[in-house]
C-alpha cells in the first residue's frame, strides 16, 4: 500500500485518537508512510469568530508541527510528513501565504469549505441548500476551486468536488466545469487528490468522481491519495478501490513529498 496524506488529529475539534494511534494504524494496513494534514486555524475569520470545533486554534499550530516533529524522531526511519489542510477564501491569499512560511512544510493540502461564509459540507448547514440554484452554486464552487489553484499555494487540490457531499444534482453536464478548473491545476502545477471519504458520504463516491480522475490523466495531471481520517481506523480506507480504479484508469504511480518536493511512489 502507498501513501495516506491526508489524516486529521483531535487539535480540529472533531476528530478522534491520538496521532500514535494513526500510525499504527498506518503500519497495520501496510502503508509507506503516513502524513498529518490538520485543519489550519481559521484565518480568515476574526478571532472571536473561529469555531475550534471546525479547525485548530492559532496556538495550537506550532504544538502540532513539534508534536510531528517529535514523532518522527521516535519512529524513524518509518516516515511520517509534517502536512496542512487550509482553506482557500479569496482576498486572503497574502494571509495565508504569511502563515505558511512560518512553518516547514512538506505538502500544503488546498482545500474549500466555504461559500459566502457557508459551510456547505457540515451536516448542520444542509438546509441552507435550498437557497440556492444548484447549477450555480456548482458553478460558483468550481469557479473558487480554480482560484485556489492559481494561487500558487497548494501543492495538492484536495476532495476537489466536495460540493457534491449530500447528492445534490446540479442537473447539467459539469464536463465543460472540469476541463476549465483542471486546465487551471495543470497550470498551477499542483497535484489532484483523491480522497475516499466520498465513499463514507450520502453521494457515496470518491472524490473527485471517475469522469473528473478520466480527465485528470488525459490532462497529465498527477495525483495523492488521502483517507480524510477523522479515527485512527479510517486511515488507507478503501484505499484498494481507488487503486483500482487509478489503474484502471492508466495511473501507475502517485506523489509523495518532501518538504514540498515532489515524488512518486508507483501503484
Amino acid at each position: 500500500m502507498p501513501v495516506d496524506y491526508h489524516v486529521h488529529t483531535k487539535l480540529c475539534g472533531h476528530a478522534e485518537g491520538e496521532m500514535e494511534e494513526y500510525i499504527a494504524a498506518a503500519q497495520r494496513r501496510g502503508l509507506q508512510e503516513i502524513g498529518f494534514s490538520d485543519h489550519i486555524p481559521m484565518y480568515f475569520l476574526p478571532v472571536e469568530e473561529r469555531d475550534p470545533s471546525v479547525a485548530m486554534r492559532e496556538e495550537d499550530l506550532p504544538r502540532y508541527i513539534q508534536k510531528i516533529k517529535d514523532l518522527q524522531q521516535k519512529f524513524y526511519p518509518w516516515p511520517i510528513k509534517i502536512g496542512i489542510e487550509a482553506d482557500y477564501t479569496p482576498g486572503m491569499e497574502m494571509r495565508l501565504a504569511e502563515i505558511l512560511r512560518q512553518y516547514d512544510f512538506d505538502y500544503v493540502l488546498g482545500s474549500i469549505h466555504f461559500i459566502n461564509g457557508w459551510g456547505f459540507d457540515n451536516p448542520a448547514n444542509i438546509h441552507e441548500y435550498k437557497k440556492y440554484d444548484l447549477w450555480e452554486l456548482y458553478q460558483q464552487y468550481f469557479y473558487t476551486l480554480g482560484q485556489a489553484a492559481g494561487s500558487g499555494l497548494f501543492d495538492v487540490i484536495a476532495h476537489p468536488d466536495l460540493i457534491k457531499k449530500f447528492g445534490f444534482n446540479p442537473g447539467h453536464d459539469l464536463g465543460g466545469v472540469y476541463r476549465e478548473v483542471l486546465q487551471q491545476i495543470s497550470d498551477s502545477g499542483a497535484c489532484v487528490e483523491i480522497n475516499t471519504a466520498g465513499l463514507r458520504v450520502p453521494k457515496n463516491e470518491v472524490y473527485p468522481s471517475p469522469e473528473f480522475i478520466k480527465l485528470c490523466f488525459e490532462s497529465k495531471i498527477p495525483v495523492c491519495l488521502g483517507s480524510d481520517a477523522h479515527r485512527p481506523e479510517l486511515v488507507g480506507a478503501d484505499f484498494h478501490l481507488v487503486l483500482e480504479l487509478l489503474r484502471s484508469i492508466g495511473y501507475n504511480q502517485v506523489v509523495t513529498f518532501n518538504k514540498r518536493n515532489r515524488n512518486y511512489c508507483r501503484i
